[in-house]
C-alpha cells in the first residue's frame, strides 16, 4: 500500500494510476484528516452498469423537463428526508 500526498499525486498522476492498474493500493492524503483511495472503475461496477446508466438518463431527462426538486439548505434536506419516512 502506498500513501502519498495530494501534491505528489498531482505531480505524478500517471505513475500512480499505473500502480493501481497493476493491483497496488494507493491512498492520497489530503491535509491532516482527509484521505482518498484510488480505485479503478470496471465494466461491471455499480457506476457503469446498464441499469445505472438508464436511471441517470431518466433523471437527466426529468430535470430538463423541470420535474425536479431544488433543495437549498439543511432544513429543506431534513424536510425532504422526513417525507420519505
Amino acid at each position: 500500500m502506498l500513501i502519498i500526498s495530494s501534491g505528489e499525486f498531482r505531480q505524478n498522476q500517471k505513475a500512480y494510476f499505473d500502480k493501481v492498474d497493476e493491483g497496488q493500493h494507493v491512498i492520497v492524503q489530503r491535509g491532516k484528516d482527509k484521505a482518498y483511495v484510488l480505485t479503478p472503475v470496471k465494466e461491471n461496477d455499480l457506476y457503469l452498469n446498464e441499469e445505472m446508466i438508464q436511471k441517470l438518463n431518466t433523471s437527466l431527462r426529468e430535470a430538463e423537463e423541470g420535474n425536479s426538486l431544488k433543495v437549498s439548505n439543511a432544513e429543506e434536506i431534513s424536510q425532504l428526508l422526513d417525507s420519505f419516512r
